[in-house]
């Protein structure tokens, strides 16, 4: 598996910087709905979701090496690998949509530095 799926590193980045306490919200939605991201697809071509908490979730990845933790944490080495990649705005405001019931993102789930971008206000409500 190659390294990138697109440029992400404004993504990274903003992410970092939420981390150590001075990312700013708006830019880092603004960094993930310009990434490229790599989404993770079901056997029938849909979008892989999870529900964790209550809440569905879409697991998005900035990378192939990222999604290949992904896979092999859920022991998934002979299963299927396949995915399609989406910009950011796109999976937020077309795909993420499509979801039954409140629905939020989480990047790199099963990377060194995960972030989660929980379902919106009025979404849940």
């Amino acid at each position: 598996m190659g390294d990138t799926v697109g440029d992400c590193s404004a993504l990274l980045t903003e992410m970092d910087a939420f981390r150590q306490g001075f990312g700013q919200p708006a830019q880092l939605t603004d960094a993930l709905r310009s990434a490229l991201l790599l989404i993770p697809l079901t056997d029938s071509d849909q979008m892989l979701t999870s529900t964790f908490g209550g809440l569905n979730w879409v697991c998005a990845f900035t990378s192939e090496q990222e999604y290949a933790r992904y896979v092999l944490a859920r022991d998934e080495q002979g299963g299927t690998c396949r995915f399609h990649t989406v910009f950011g705005w796109r999976l937020l405001d077309v795909l993420v949509p499509t979801v039954p019931g409140p629905t939020g993102v989480v990047i790199d789930v099963a990377g060194a530095t995960p972030m989660a971008f929980p379902p919106a206000v009025d979404e849940v409500a």
